[in-house]
């Protein structure tokens, strides 16, 4: 049964530009993850600081290889002189659920 992790990340406006660079640079770093099932960044459009990182993988095993792997290995590199850059985000949150149901839509 697949998994959903939502990471819920509180943004200040003035860091939403960065953090948004922050994950294209990043970009198809988890999509040869084993177990690995869909991602997306989502934009607050109104009255919210929130992201919302979605990610969906076969299992929770394959979540939690790739969070001791690749994930952990990306957010340890380092900044100019070694330094890791400060965090875009002054919170955040994970959430996790199983897939009961789903659907897409009907080819003609």
């Amino acid at each position: 049964m697949s998994v959903v992790k939502i990471n819920v990340l509180t943004v200040p406006a003035e860091q939403r530009e960065v953090l948004e660079k922050r994950f294209a640079s990043r970009a198809h770093a988890v999509e040869n993850s084993d177990g690995f099932e869909w991602f997306e960044l989502l934009r607050p459009v109104e009255g919210t600081d929130t992201y919302l990182v979605y990610t969906r993988w076969r299992d929770e095993e394959s979540f939690q290889a790739w969070m001791e792997g690749p994930m952990k290995s990306a957010h340890q590199g380092g900044g100019e002189g070694g330094e890791r850059p400060k965090p875009a985000a002054s919170g955040s949150t994970l959430w996790s659920f199983e897939v009961v149901q789903q659907a897409s839509p009907k080819t003609p």
